[in-house]
Parts: structure tokens; C-alpha cells; sequence
């Protein structure tokens, strides 16, 4: 089954006008972000599938995941979206804390960016790979290594990061970081305060 995940600015205005079902974890508890769209057994009361997210999907249910990311809330339309993805960032400002700290799923993660000094969205997206525990060994090589390896599912079972959710959110970090030097370039300040 595909693993779709659909972002939103907020996706509570969805949600209030989709007729969906809450997906359930096999913790019994609900899942963060997963929905179906379609009738899947539920409980009434909480609007809670009956069948954890992985069964659902061996019996056919086809699951959603809508999340909020909240830098969209900022873009004013289709095409600034597309000014943002397209504009070369500048991959410097990933060697500052002050700036990684402020960017969306990269926040924290400083150390890392300053060694690896990813320069394009697919070094991006290994970087944001490498963030999660099955690829974390992939850190001290080099991305001839990185490149090849970071992209093989882990046979141990290990959380890891496809490829096609890590270039999608590296797209996003890109983005954000364009957002952020937009909005300094708009500030009194500009790009000296960072």
C-alpha cells in the first residue's frame, strides 16, 4: 500500500469537512496525523477505527496521513510556493545555529548539518535520513557512501526515512529556509541578525 502523507497550513479546516475515521495505533491509542476517508469499522462514540493502522491496511483500508506544518500558513499562494521551492537557498546559513534553530525539522540537528554541509534538496534529504537511528552510522562517511547506502531499507526492522518522504521534506526545509530569508529581507534588520 502507498504511504501518503498530505500537509497542511491546518488541517482541522479539512478535517471539519471530510467525513473520515480516526486511525488507531496497535498501542490502541490514535494515531497523530493517520485518517480514512472511506468506512472502515469504528467505534461511534470517539470515531476511532476498531482495527489498528496495519491490519487495516493487510484488510484493504487505505490510510491517510494529514499533517500540520505550519510554515505554509506563511505562503500567500501557488506561485510564491513554487518562487520558494525554486530559489537556491543559501546552504551557508545551515552552519548557524541561530538560523538551523528556527528552520523547520532540521532545528536542533546543527552538528550534523555543519559536518555533512549538504549543498542540494537530495544531500538534504540524506541529512534528514541520517537524523534517524537506522542510517545515523552513515554521519561520518562520505556522500559517495551516504548516496549509495542511505536509501537501503535496514533488514533489522530499524526506523528509517524513505526516500520519497526525506526529498519532500527536504523541499520543505527549503522552503522554510527561503521563508525565513524573505521575511529578514522584509525586516529592518535583514540577514545581519543571523
Amino acid at each position: 500500500m502507498p504511504d501518503i502523507d498530505i500537509d497542511f497550513a491546518d488541517r482541522s479546516v479539512i478535517l471539519d469537512q471530510l467525513k473520515h475515521r480516526v486511525a488507531k495505533l496497535d498501542t490502541g491509542k490514535k494515531h497523530n496525523t493517520g485518517i480514512y476517508a472511506n468506512e472502515i469499522p469504528h467505534n461511534p462514540v470517539d470515531n476511532l477505527a476498531t482495527l489498528e493502522h496495519k491490519e487495516a491496511e493487510k484488510r484493504g483500508y487505505f490510510k491517510l496521513d494529514f499533517l500540520n506544518v505550519s510554515i505554509y500558513k506563511d505562503i500567500k499562494n501557488e506561485e510564491h510556493l513554487t518562487q520558494l521551492i525554486e530559489r537556491k537557498p543559501l546552504w551557508e546559513l545551515l552552519e548557524h545555529d541561530s538560523f538551523v534553530d528556527q528552520v523547520f525539522h532540521v532545528n536542533g540537528h546543527g552538528d550534523l548539518l555543519r559536518q555533512l554541509k549538504p549543498t542540494s534538496v537530495e544531500q538534504l534529504a540524506a541529512t534528514l535520513a541520517i537524523i534517524r537511528p537506522a542510517k545515523r552510522h552513515l554521519a561520518n562517511e562520505q556522500w559517495p557512501t551516504i548516496m549509495k547506502e542511505v536509501w537501503t531499507k535496514p533488514s533489522n526492522g530499524d526506523y528509517y526515512f524513505k526516500k520519497a518522504h526525506a526529498i519532500s521534506y527536504a523541499v520543505a526545509v527549503v522552503v522554510h529556509m527561503n521563508l525565513i530569508c524573505e521575511n529578514l529581507e522584509k525586516s529592518e534588520d535583514g540577514l545581519g541578525s543571523i
